[in-house]
């Protein structure tokens, strides 16, 4: 589908601009004066004049609104590029949020006369019609919730999108999720980042040689790799994304590592009948897997990740969180990145792992690494764009700028969080196996400290 306005809709409306006419209902349905400069596709404008101007490129705009109000219209209208915010993206986005923080907006709930006179506005403007195509991106999920087919048709819509695709927007390690930075030296990149982030989960794990790792939701092996290759250590790693198992099988035989790693691909709820299972691991870990596996499912993940650890074996979950009122991250998201996906409260995930028989021992919170880690993909997506609308086509790039750029928002404002949660499961003598501090982790780079008391030989 075509992102350029309909030509039809470009005719200018008779009598006051299309801006003069849609500025009271956009006031009524913000509750309160709008924090943008609004420009229409006839070329009229309201709002600040020195506020961020956003582009209303066409009527379908509008019709996109009055089918889905709210975030997920306004979301599929950017994706079309409907609608456009005329200066940076980044800019414009924070510009809103501060200007509508700053004037105490809070939208009312419109009742049915406040929808007839918006209905009526649209229909003055020419805005009605049928409902606009949804954009291919957005994904289709059936079936019942947290099925084991409805899971493999969520991860494959995010994460099957192409290793080409990711292979462009991340570095060298393939590490989709938060890093770690250690250095602000210009030199220092996100490259650096995610290996200094493996290094400290491989550290807080106690790994080494011959020490058993359940990696679940491997990603694209980054932390299997590093694990097996610096730590010597013996990796089952398990995806349910099928790019993503080729590619690590792919790593594992070019890196000489078949000794020390399986590839599964398979729901979590599958690891104990894998062949040759047997339990008794020295260490689980699931970097920013759990935020898919749902909230009815999670006590039964958490007993999952008690149940495959021997006594004194160590888990490690990185995993995103958030406030009760947009679990899932909110509609676009849910639509077109995560679908059911649900994030909670950190407490709630360290009372769900205590809950399970896990001793949580160390937490971490990693919330502004997560905006250099974000602004670092959004960079790359920026700089090659053309390549990756070579990929995946224009409305796809545009999905993962909006992602991009609000997720770091998200990060920078504190409406979301990533934490690293470290626990053990005592022996059946409360004994932790723990080192008695934790400075052996930030020591200086390089393999474990040689008197980590708590590492696994």
């Amino acid at each position: 589908m075509s992102i350029l306005p309909e030509k039809t809709l470009d005719r200018p409306a008779a009598g006051p601009g299309a801006a003069q006419r849609i500025a009271p209902v956009i006031e009524q349905f913000l509750g309160g004066p709008a924090p943008v400069r609004i420009r229409m596709w006839d070329g009229s404008e309201t709002g600040p004049a020195d506020a961020p101007l956003v582009h209303v490129r066409s009527r379908r705009a509008l019709r996109r609104l009055l089918w889905a109000p709210g975030e997920l219209g306004l979301a599929e209208a950017y994706i079309t590029g409907d609608i456009d915010i005329a200066d940076n993206l980044v800019d414009g986005l924070r510009a809103m949020r501060r200007a509508s923080r700053d004037l105490g907006l809070r939208p009312p709930r419109p009742g049915a006369a406040d929808r007839l006179r918006a209905v009526g506005t649209a229909l003055r403007l020419g805005a009605i019609g049928p409902r606009p195509p949804v954009p291919a991106a957005r994904a289709g999920l059936t079936g019942a919730l947290h099925s084991k087919a409805r899971d493999r048709a969520a991860i494959s819509h995010h994460y099957d999108l192409s290793n080409a695709f990711y292979a462009l927007l991340l570095d060298e390690t393939m590490a989709y999720s938060c890093g770690y930075w250690t250095d602000t030296a210009p030199e220092y990149g996100p490259a650096d980042a995610q290996r200094d982030k493996l290094e400290l989960i491989c550290r807080k794990l106690g790994l080494g040689p011959g020490a058993r790792l359940l990696d679940i939701g491997c990603g694209w092996g980054s932390l299997t790799l590093h694990a097996a290759a610096r730590h010597g250590a013996e990796v089952t790693a398990v995806t349910l994304s099928q790019q993503q198992a080729d590619h690590v099988r792919g790593q594992v035989e070019a890196r000489g590592l078949g000794h020390l790693v399986e590839v599964h691909r398979c729901d979590y709820r599958d690891v104990t009948g894998l062949p040759g299972f047997r339990g008794g691991y020295d260490a689980v870990s699931t970097v920013e897997m759990g935020e898919h596996v749902g909230d009815a499912e999670y006590p039964a993940f958490t007993a999952l990740l008690h149940s495959v650890l021997r006594p004194r074996g160590r888990a490690l979950v990185q995993q995103m969180s958030r406030g009760g009122t947009a679990p899932g991250g909110g509609a676009f998201i849910e639509s077109y990145i995560a679908p059911d996906m649900h994030m909670r409260p950190l407490g709630e995930t360290a009372g769900l792992l205590e809950g399970a028989g896990l001793e949580v021992r160390h937490v971490e919170s990693m919330r502004e690494h997560y905006v250099r880690t974000v602004e670092a993909w959004h960079r790359t997506l920026e700089e090659r764009r053309p390549e990756f609308v070579a990929l995946v086509g224009e409305e796809t790039v545009r999905v993962w700028r909006l992602y991009l750029v609000g997720g770091a928002l998200a990060f920078e404002e504190g409406r979301m969080g990533v934490d690293q949660i470290l626990c053990v499961r005592p022996g059946a003598d409360g004994a932790s196996g723990m080192p008695a501090t934790c400075r052996g982790w930030y020591a200086g780079p390089g393999a474990l400290p040689a008197e980590d008391p708590g590492t696994v030989r």
